[in-house]
Order: structure tokens, then sequence, then C-alpha cells
């Protein structure tokens, strides 16, 4: 490494994609960067309150009043502006302001 200037990292990346070295060699060197150059995902459990099931809500079962209250909950969270992409679904609120 003090004669290159190499990394271990970019030693063994030398050697993986060196044509001439042994194939097994490069195997072992492409094995050994794997965990530096694509870091394994880890798994994650969701659960929710105290470990049990995620609640969720059917929006569509919800009355105007209601919809419209969750929107005047939620709605300044998103922020100022017009955000939503022309493809992106709108909320009921906004349906009414486009159609109206």
């Amino acid at each position: 490494m003090a004669a290159t200037g190499d990394t271990p990292l970019e030693y063994m990346l030398k050697v993986m994609r060196d044509p001439k070295a042994d194939a097994t060699r490069r195997d072992d060197m492409a094995r050994a960067a794997a965990p530096y150059v694509h870091p394994k995902l880890a798994s994650m459990q969701h659960t929710g309150r105290n470990g049990g099931p995620i609640q969720t809500v059917d929006l569509a079962k919800l009355s105007g009043d209601e919809l419209d209250h969750l929107e005047s909950i939620f709605g300044p969270l998103a922020g100022p502006g017009d955000d939503d992409a022309p493809d992106q679904a709108r909320g009921r609120g906004e349906l009414l302001r486009l159609s109206g």
C-alpha cells in the first residue's frame, strides 16, 4: 500500500478487474470488496403500537366532512404551493377546487 498509495479496497478492485489475474483470486477479491461497495440491506419488521398490527384507515369509507377535517390537519404539513405532479392523485378538497 505504501508503494502504490492504494487503499485496501482500491487494491482489491484492481485485482478483481485484472484479466491477467487468476480467476479464483479475482473471485476472492470481488467477494472481499463487495461489502464495502454494496452494503447489505438490513431487514426491518414494521409493527404498530406495542408490537401489534399496523392500523390502517380506508379513506374511501370516510364522509366528506371527515375528509375535510383530515385535510385541514394534514394539508398544512405538505407546505405551501402546488407541488403535486400533474399525474399524481390529489386530495378531495383539491379536486373540488379544480372542478368547481
